[in-house]
């Protein structure tokens, strides 16, 4: 199952929660913006902020809410249907809060972290292939050590802070990996999802994603990019498929027309100039990949979007 893209992160583009009647970004001030560029995912948004010391009011969380902390170590206090303690936590340490949650916090220090919201969506989907109707209630957890859900937070966090350069299929398989990993181990009953058949891990896939969006602009074969892996070209493309839902060639020709649209909007190269750098030697190939992918030519989309 692959996340469906949408234009903006979400409502408001930022991870949100009720105060009061109105719906508020959680943390005001500093954050490197990338909430504010176009998300790959849907019902997914992730920031990055530095938090200093101070108080949250007490809010309401409308959606699942995750944070990784990065860095920092200090002391921090919560409130919470009447209770009240004061956490010790460490880089890697993840709070998960639980959609309907109303909570106060204090910061007794600094931290920078990654904090994600998830919809309600992406999770119900996931359950109902499984013939599930309810959604499983997600465990909340004010200090907590998940290894793999502390990897794919950091590696959804490093894709975000360099504009997604592995391109949406990455970006969904993390989303999805995410949601997955929630319902199978942070469940109050947790759901026993099928698990990969045949496919590669998360590095292998990024090795090879990599891989294959640095040589974009060559004439790459599946036997180069196989041996790149130190596997067969059937096996590897036995694997990426089965990881992926994709082709290695379906993965190639979206991440050129991708980089195709970059260089459209922000140089003045002409149409056969980029088509070059981005694998497509022959200017009319070119065009007719890129019509079919966005429903117009390359000089109609670069009027329209471009310098």
């Amino acid at each position: 199952m692959a996340m469906k893209r949408q234009d903006e992160a979400g409502p408001s583009g930022r991870v949100t929660v009720l105060r009061g009647t109105r719906l508020v970004p959680l943390l005001d001030g500093s954050q490197d913006g990338m909430a504010r560029r176009r998300q790959p995912w849907k019902g997914v948004v992730l920031e990055r902020h530095m938090v200093r010391p101070g108080e949250i009011p007490e809010h309401e969380h409308p959606t699942l809410c995750l944070h990784l902390q990065l860095t920092g170590g200090a002391d921090f206090e919560w409130w919470q249907d009447g209770k009240n303690a004061v956490e010790r936590t460490e880089p890697g340490s993840l709070i998960v809060i639980p959609p309907g949650t109303r909570d106060r916090l204090r910061w007794q220090g600094s931290s920078e972290r990654l904090i994600l919201s998830i919809e309600s969506e992406g999770l119900a989907e996931i359950a109902g292939q499984l013939g599930t109707r309810d959604v499983p209630e997600i465990r909340g957890t004010w200090s907590g050590q998940d290894a793999g859900l502390r990897l794919l937070l950091a590696e959804m966090g490093r894709e975000a802070g360099e504009s997604w350069p592995l391109g949406a299929l990455y970006a969904d398989l993390l989303a999805l990996g995410l949601q997955s990993n929630l319902l199978r181990n942070h469940a109050t009953q947790p759901m026993a999802l099928p698990g990969p058949k045949g496919g590669m891990s998360l590095a292998r896939l990024r090795r090879a994603m990599e891989y294959m969006s640095a040589h974009l602009a060559e004439d790459i074969g599946l036997e180069a990019i196989a041996a790149a892996m130190g596997v067969s070209a059937s096996h590897f493309a036995h694997e990426f498929r089965s990881s992926t839902g994709a082709t290695p060639y379906q993965y190639l020709l979206q991440q050129r027309l991708e980089r195709a649209k970059s260089l459209l909007r922000t140089t003045r190269l002409p149409v056969q100039n980029v088509g070059a750098l981005t694998g497509f030697p022959y200017a009319a190939n070119f065009v007719r990949a890129f019509r079919q992918r966005f429903g117009v030519t390359p000089e109609v989309w670069r009027r329209e979007f471009g310098l």
